[in-house]
């Protein structure tokens, strides 16, 4: 038994304007990328693994040091890995979330579980070595060295 059903490739017999041929199309599109890529390149909201740039990151740098900021609301700090590979950021883990309501005349129970994975790319002169990290609220925040070599140095411009 197909568990794909037939469909006329050429639809010659269809009118291309109809909302409903252009329905089907679309219908068709979709199933066709799900049985391609299931899961990979979608981005469902509550599904970590699909999310493309979860969790939210701000970079930024100053002459001393690169600071980053990630948004992990619900994630313990147990269930977080990171680490720094060459100039890349790495940060990894696991969210777990349970929510069980018992009132009179009802049960509410919910549970979402997902891991995910971000690589930030990091400017040159990051010191691997240097790197502060602490969580508060939710937010992971890093406090990443840079090395003496790679600060700026102001070059004077002379005159003619």
């Amino acid at each position: 038994m197909n568990l794909i059903p037939w469909r006329n490739k050429q639809r010659e017999d269809l009118v291309p304007e109809s909302p409903l041929v252009t329905l089907r199309t679309e219908m068709d599109r979709l199933f066709d990328s799900f049985i391609r890529e299931p899961f990979g390149a979608w981005d469902w909201p509550g599904f970590l693994g699909g999310q493309q740039g979860w969790p939210a990151v701000d970079v930024s740098e100053s002459e001393k040091e690169i600071l980053v900021r990630a948004e992990l609301p619900g994630v313990d700090p147990k269930e977080l890995d990171v680490s720094v590979t060459g100039n890349q950021l790495i940060l990894s883990g696991e969210k777990k979330e349970e929510k069980e309501t018992k009132e009179q005349g009802y049960y509410h129970s919910e549970a979402r579980y997902g891991t995910f994975r971000r690589v930030i790319p990091l400017p040159e002169g990051a010191d691997s070595e240097k790197v502060d990290a602490q969580y508060a609220h939710g937010v992971l925040t890093l406090k990443i060295a840079k090395a003496p070599s790679a600060a700026a140095k102001r070059i004077e411009i002379k005159g003619v």
